[in-house]
């Protein structure tokens, strides 16, 4: 792949340029022909066109009662734009002083983690760095300024923040070709290449039929699913209408008498922990000496539609219980349950322990929330009026495209999973480097109607799972503080999904002993981080790990401090990754050591499963945008 747009990186023939343009312009006349076309035909069936409301989410609302309170304040109002205006005279003297030949200090800075600005140009160029610094002073007055709102609904005031800083980021003068230094540089050096290009990009990523735009973020040819990512070796031992259970191969002569289970979430594929060799946290536990088992969940269509939570334990976790005990002759198992799969774990482990049942002998919670009150910034668009909208668009195919929820999970760092792709993709003309995780990003999942609009009301809008016998499954009322079994949670530190401070709610909750651990990172790159890599860190709160050692053999449950803020300050730090302090404390839970390896799917050594298909199995191969 070039870095520079254009064959072998040099700008083209000038013949080619109308031959170019020839092909953009047929492409847009067939967009525009199939757009009117479908509005023709909503039309002939009686539907006004783009009849559904404008603004389903709300924001106009909450933006009118935030400037109702702000023009309420005057004094305030002006406070701000004086510190504006101060800001810029500040600005102006210093610019002024640069282009004299001078030296003066930046006035506005980007944040130490902000990749827009990195260019020298931005720096080195007295225009740019100009342009640069009012951005920087006038989104940072923006944001300031609508946050200092006083008297607004705290679900009002969430939109108002987020909302405005996505204006805000669209408004960068990086995302404009006149106003970042480095489209203007490949415009003059390719002769305008790069902009042909980017608008053939751009046609390429428009969807013919709906018009909407899916922004290519990695070259999705440079990967195949069981070739050189999700390729560890397995069987398909076990398939139902809702998930595949893969059992993966030995790497060890030996292994844990205790196998394991990791139910991974089904918004996305479980392939995020077996990316590559390097980076699979499956092959490094079956190094390790886990005999692995994971859920790999079905990309749900119109067929599932009435499929619901209850289905999802059932069909899920419960199914691979009985699966695994015909697999290895085991009947108990440890637990590993990942975000919305570990939201689901803790559902079943309410319910077994309602049940009596005691085959999970500890659990593993990975950025998993159980208490919603506080949900980060997926709080924007959960209200009654977000999810009665969803639930009708859900209604129309029984599903929630996977599109709408990557699209969701994109705008929380839009700077880097949106932006940077319009500038690199439609600016610069360039394609997107191969990067396996974000082809698995990109390879988003359907969400069955039943089973997502009684997640989002239950859970997001009513937070019905910390309250006893707030939700019943299969006609069993759950309690949380019912689990006994010890449970390993693992939490992010930047985690803009499931922050770290609501997961901590877990300790509070269940009655077996709990240890809770903080990577670094966020909630990928926070789990996917391999030891070898040496990367991030992660704390542990030790003194309260040695209590619980020498109060075990009594039964007395771990007392972990009340809040994370407690939690955090009596806490040490370690260098790297989680993995091996998760491996030292899963293996007290997993029996003997010295049990022969297990050859999945050869229905032997009293193994009744035979192997349906190779891993990764079917339902993974599945894409959304194949509907």
């Amino acid at each position: 792949m070039n870095d520079q747009p254009g064959t072998n990186g040099n700008p083209q023939d000038a013949a080619d340029i109308p031959r170019s343009m020839a092909d953009i312009a047929e492409a847009s006349q067939k967009l525009i022909a199939t757009f009117l076309a479908r509005q023709a035909e909503q039309m002939a069936d009686g539907q006004t066109p783009g009849s559904t409301s404008p603004d389903p989410l709300n924001i106009g609302g909450a933006f009118l009662n935030m400037t109702a309170r702000l023009m309420a304040d005057p004094e305030k109002l002006m406070q701000a734009n004086m510190t504006l205006w101060q800001d810029y005279a500040n600005l102006w003297q210093s610019a002024a002083t640069r282009m004299m030949g001078g030296d003066a200090d930046p006035v506005a800075t980007p944040d130490p983690g902000d990749r827009r600005f990195k260019d020298a140009s931005w720096n080195e160029n007295d225009v740019f760095d100009y342009i640069k610094q009012s951005y920087l002073l006038t989104s940072r007055w923006l944001q300031s300024t609508v946050a200092g709102v006083e008297g607004l609904d705290a679900k009002d005031a969430q939109k108002v923040d987020f909302y405005t800083r996505q204006f805000v980021e669209a408004m960068s003068p990086s995302n404009f070709a006149l106003t970042n230094p480095q489209v203007l540089a490949a415009t003059a050096e390719t002769g305008g290449e790069n902009l042909i290009n980017g608008l053939k990009n751009l046609l390429q990523d428009l969807d013919e039929d709906s018009g909407r735009l899916n922004i290519r973020m990695t070259d999705e040819a440079a990967f195949e699913v069981g070739v050189n990512i999700a390729e560890s070796p397995g069987k398909v031992v076990f398939r139902n209408d809702l998930m595949e259970l893969i059992q993966f191969a030995p790497l060890t002569k030996t292994v844990c008498q205790t196998p394991l289970l990791i139910i991974p979430p089904w918004i996305n594929k479980y392939y995020i922990l077996d990316l590559r060799k390097e980076n699979s946290f499956i092959k490094w536990s079956a190094e390790q000496g886990h005999t692995v088992f994971v859920i790999s969940w079905v990309n749900p269509d119109e067929k599932l539609a009435e499929k619901s939570f209850d289905d999802y334990m059932l069909e899920g976790p419960l199914a691979a219980l009985d699966a695994i005990k015909l697999a290895t002759g085991e009947a108990e198992i440890n637990a590993v349950g990942y975000c919305i799969g570990g939201t689901l774990l803790a559902a079943t482990l309410a319910y077994m322990a309602a049940k009596k049942d005691a085959r999970i002998k500890s659990a593993t919670f990975l950025t998993t929330m159980i208490d919603f009150e506080n949900a980060g910034e997926l709080g924007v668009f959960i209200d009654e009026e977000q999810i009665t909208s969803l639930e009708k668009k859900m209604d129309e195919k029984g599903y929630l495209e996977g599109a709408d929820m990557a699209t969701t999970f994109n705008m929380m760092r839009g700077n880097d999973l949106i932006w940077s792709f319009v500038v690199n993709n439609y600016l610069m003309g360039k394609d997107p480097l191969p990067f396996d995780l974000l082809y698995w990003n990109s390879d988003s999942t359907r969400m069955p109607a039943a089973m997502h609009s009684f997640y989002l009301r239950t859970m997001y809008l009513e937070n019905k799972l910390v309250e006893p016998g707030g939700i019943t499954l299969d006609g069993v009322a759950l309690d949380l503080r019912k689990i006994k079994v010890p449970t390993y949670v693992i939490s992010t530190q930047d985690d803009h999904i499931a922050p770290w401070q609501s997961t901590y709610a877990a300790v509070n909750l269940y009655q077996g002993p709990v240890t809770f651990v903080l990577s670094g990172s966020g909630h990928i790159a926070g789990i996917v981080n391999p030891p070898d890599a040496n990367k991030y860190c992660y704390w542990t709160n030790d003194a309260n790990k040695r209590r619980g050692a020498a109060k075990a053999a009594t039964g007395t449950k771990i007392k972990n401090p009340k809040t994370p803020d407690a939690w955090l300050k009596a806490a040490d730090k370690h260098d790297g990754s989680w993995w091996p302090d998760w491996d030292t404390w899963a293996k007290h839970h997993a029996g003997k050591k010295d049990t022969p390896a297990r050859t999945p799917g050869l229905g032997k050594s009293g193994g009744k499963l035979k192997a349906l298909c190779d891993a990764p199995g079917e339902y993974v191969r599945v894409r959304a945008q194949s509907k």
